[in-house]
């Protein structure tokens, strides 16, 4: 049985959806991988490591997928390279659920059955699977990096025959996997962190790292799944009082704070921005969906009474050699979930990780979310 790996398409995307480890593993389950030439270039795997691990290279996309049993990807492949796909083939990715236009449709009408790996559902078994996790524990350390780079004072305090550095003080807005490895990362760095979001129970997890836990109780919003729920017009006007006294005495600001299926919430106006002292950072690790920060532009660098505001977009793919790695493991864990022998699928519909991640089977939308019963 063939699985492929194409290169990525969408624009900026750095990431492969396999390794040359996880190439190995799959030679093992008894499948045949093919990869594209140069698929794995900007995560720093040249076409012969891939080789050496036992798989075929192809020249193009179309000659990788067209008889394959099973595709994987990073992101959304492009619309060609879906119809090149042969029908009952499988296609695992992170396919955007939340934005769905006409894709999920055509993956039907080709046919395709199709896992979105962005629904894992969050439960022990599926920890090893779980995109979400492994890539946003990347972004938060990144971001912190970037943060540091960019800003034009050291992290932590110094004190020398000349006198003495404060640490530089950092907030963290969202505690989350993103957020946590943000307050870990500048915790180690030296700065004086501090954390909030609308979940109290974070709260351990942010002091267990050296942080301060900012929170109101009447701001509490946990959600399903352990997300964070949308809060009230009421609590966004609570958020608001309790952020903008505490941002403006702040030197770096990392914003993680995002709601799955909705637009992310502002949690920075322009009002708080300006209450900043200049040469402050903001760090927006959401503004591929719509960001955190009212000034926020996707993919850039920009500066607002003299804050320097950070708004790249796809933070794990700013560390593509440990993104990938990571990502490619989970891929494999979840294929094995429907190798139940040696070169052979069996896709157990009632298993909770697959029918909860399963967008399209064989020609059919079955996704509650992207139902009309759903």
């Amino acid at each position: 049985m063939k699985i492929a790996i194409p290169t990525e398409t969408a624009a900026g995307e750095t990431r492969v959806a396999a390794s040359p480890a996880t190439v190995k593993d799959f030679v093992k389950l008894g499948l045949s991988p093919v990869v594209q030439s140069g698929a794995g270039e900007k995560s720093f795997w040249p076409d012969a490591e891939y080789e050496q691990a036992g798989a075929a290279i192809v020249p193009d996309a179309k000659a990788a997928v067209s008889d394959a049993d099973i595709v994987l990807t990073v992101r959304r492949p492009a619309e060609a390279i879906a119809a090149a796909m042969k029908e009952k083939a499988l296609l695992i990715g992170m396919l955007d659920p939340y934005d769905d236009g006409d894709f999920f449709s055509a993956l039907a009408a080709n046919r395709l059955t199709a896992f979105s790996m962005e629904l894992i559902p969050r439960i022990t078994r599926a920890q090893s699977m779980d995109v979400l996790s492994s890539q946003a524990s990347l972004a938060g350390y990144k971001a912190v990096i970037e943060a540091a780079n960019a800003f034009s004072r050291i992290f932590p305090m110094m004190m020398t025959a000349a006198g003495t550095i404060p640490p530089t003080r950092v907030f963290v807005m969202g505690a989350g996997v993103a957020g946590l490895q943000a307050i870990a990362t500048a915790h180690r760095l030296g700065a004086a962190v501090s954390a909030t979001d609308v979940r109290p129970e974070a709260g351990e997890q942010v002091r267990s790292l050296g942080a301060k836990f900012i929170f109101l109780d009447e701001l509490a919003a946990a959600g399903e799944g352990g997300y964070a729920k949308e809060l009230s017009d009421e609590q966004k006007a609570k958020q608001a009082e309790l952020v903008a006294g505490h941002i403006k005495d702040m030197d770096v600001v990392v914003t993680t704070a995002l709601i799955p299926g909705r637009p992310a919430p502002k949690l920075i106006g322009k009002e708080m921005v300006e209450s900043m002292r200049e040469g402050s950072i903001i760090v927006d690790l959401a503004t591929e969906r719509g960001g955190n920060c009212e000034l926020s532009q996707p993919g850039k660098v920009t500066s607002h009474a003299g804050v320097t505001i950070i708004g790249y977009t796809n933070w794990p793919g700013r560390v593509p050699a440990n993104a990938s790695a990571l990502y490619a493991n989970n891929l494999r864990n979840f294929l094995k979930l429907m190798l139940k022998e040696e070169g052979k699928l069996d896709i157990n519909r009632e298993d909770e990780i697959i029918a909860g991640t399963c967008v399209t089977f064989e020609g059919e939308i079955v996704h509650p979310m992207l139902t009309k019963e759903g």
